[in-house]
């Protein structure tokens, strides 16, 4: 009696724990309040017994029903993962996608989307070249000569020097008038004012001397030839006319392959007022973020469109070097990138090392375009807010953009003919205003190609 009143009881218990897990297993799926990893509860488990053959039966049931796994593709039986990222913040890159997140065949205009490599150890940008400045000065020209009357008028620049701050360059300054034009000689730049218009210029041959081996200078003629020998064997050749200034730049392979980069030769005598064009301003057509592209927050290929781009206005004919440096209105034809990411400490125009891999980006985009076209151009502007005097901040600006012209070349492999450098001080300012302002110290690059030769056409296989 006992016995069966024992076995009553268990049965009732064990029928009372089954009906439990029952009606519990509705309100776990529905409501956890608290769950332990997945791989503790399933070590936690203990499988139920089975029937000879059953297990046997689901292995080959599972077999059939598994989905054929993928790469990159989670384990079956966890669930897939999404990784949200953070909001951006002003002046961040995008992010770059893992490797294995890209695909294999997904590129941008002539190499993967994304940033290009940093540089794997920045040097210094500025350190001794082979050649000196004075190597680089021609004989001057008998007094009273044609020559001598046609460099009065040009006024070249006189031989650079070792100046490294803006007050190095302060105390050597020589200012000289001559009527109504005012001439301000300082070390490797002369300033010009004449007839409402204040330029500055310097000569290109000083930064050529930092990838040659040997140069030497021959006259031709009135017109002088400079030739920059390369540890590649290649040779860079410039020529000048008797005033100094630029009719030629070309390259000549090891193979004797010429490649014309500048040809800046026109009939008349140069004057400094005949180097303006004054042309209607262009009808842009395109969204601005394209025309005129902050590089802080763009992406590569928005960099890679405007350094690539054709015209946004029909060029009518071929311009000299000398009349799109000085005039806004054709340079305001192509598309720009403003590099407001570069700083420069105060009265300086270095390019300290930290600052080196903002330019990598654009060093990409200069160099993809030149393999594509050896013959392509850029312009490296400098640019400063109004704070100071215009002469310092002309100076310095066309110094800050001949560093960067040479950080591009010594550490991004861009070829030094290829870029032309030209300061602007304040005169165009980003943001009009008087008093500081980051977004006006900056430095751009633009294609001027298309202004050169009179062409329209953008590098092929630019993107749309």
């Amino acid at each position: 009696m006992s016995n069966a009143k024992e076995r009553l009881l268990a049965g009732t218990i064990l029928s009372a724990v089954v009906l439990g897990s029952v009606h519990a297993a509705p309100l776990a799926a529905g409501f956890v309040v608290a769950q332990a990893p997945q791989g503790e509860q399933e070590k936690d488990k203990k499988p139920p017994p089975q029937r000879p053959g059953q297990r046997q039966k689901q292995q080959e049931e599972r077999r059939q029903e598994a989905p054929k796994a993928t790469p990159g593709a989670p384990p079956p039986g966890r669930p897939q993962e999404r990784q949200v990222q953070p909001p951006p913040t002003p002046g961040a890159q995008p992010p770059t996608p893992p490797p294995s997140a890209q695909q294999p065949d997904q590129r941008g205009v002539g190499g993967p989307i994304g940033q290009p490599p940093r540089p794997s150890a920045p040097q210094q940008p500025v350190g001794t070249p082979a050649i000196a400045p004075s190597a680089l000065q021609p004989p001057a020209p008998p007094p009273g000569s044609p020559a001598a009357q046609a460099q009065r008028q040009f006024v070249p620049p006189p031989a650079q020097d070792n100046a490294r701050r803006l007050d190095d360059v302060r105390g050597a300054r020589r200012e000289v008038r001559e009527g109504d034009r005012v001439m301000i000689q300082e070390p490797g730049r002369v300033i010009i004012r004449e007839g409402g218009r204040t330029i500055i210029r310097h000569s290109e041959t000083d930064r050529f001397r930092w990838q040659a081996r040997d140069v030497r200078v021959e006259r031709r003629g009135a017109d002088t030839v400079t030739v920059f020998e390369r540890p590649d064997g290649s040779r860079l050749y410039t020529e000048t006319d008797e005033s100094g200034r630029l009719l030629r730049r070309y390259r000549r392979a090891p193979d004797g392959r010429e490649i014309i980069i500048i040809d800046n030769r026109y009939g008349g005598p140069p004057r400094v007022g005949g180097y303006f064009v004054n042309l209607p301003p262009p009808v842009i057509r395109i969204p601005r973020e394209r025309y005129s592209v902050d590089a802080r927050y763009a992406r590569p290929d928005d960099i890679y469109y405007a350094l690539w781009a054709a015209p946004v206005a029909h060029i009518e004919r071929p311009y000299t070097l000398d009349e799109i440096r000085y005039s806004p209105s054709l340079r305001e034809r192509m598309p720009r990138v403003d590099l407001d990411t570069v700083t420069f400490d105060t009265g300086s125009w270095e390019v300290t090392p930290d600052q080196v891999e903002h330019l990598a980006v654009i060093a990409d985009g200069i160099n993809r375009a030149i393999a594509v076209n050896p013959n392509e151009v850029f312009l490296i502007a400098g640019h400063t807010d109004a704070v100071g005097s215009d002469v310092d901040n002309l100076s310095l600006s066309d110094r800050r953009a001949e560093s960067v012209a040479l950080v591009l070349s010594q550490q991004f492999g861009v070829p030094a003919e290829n870029l032309t450098t030209q300061g602007y001080g304040e005169q165009y300012l980003k943001v009009p205003t008087p008093g500081p302002e980051r977004a006006n110290r900056r430095v751009t690059a633009q294609r001027i190609t298309p202004l050169l030769t009179g062409q329209n056409e953008a590098v092929p296989g630019a993107p749309h």
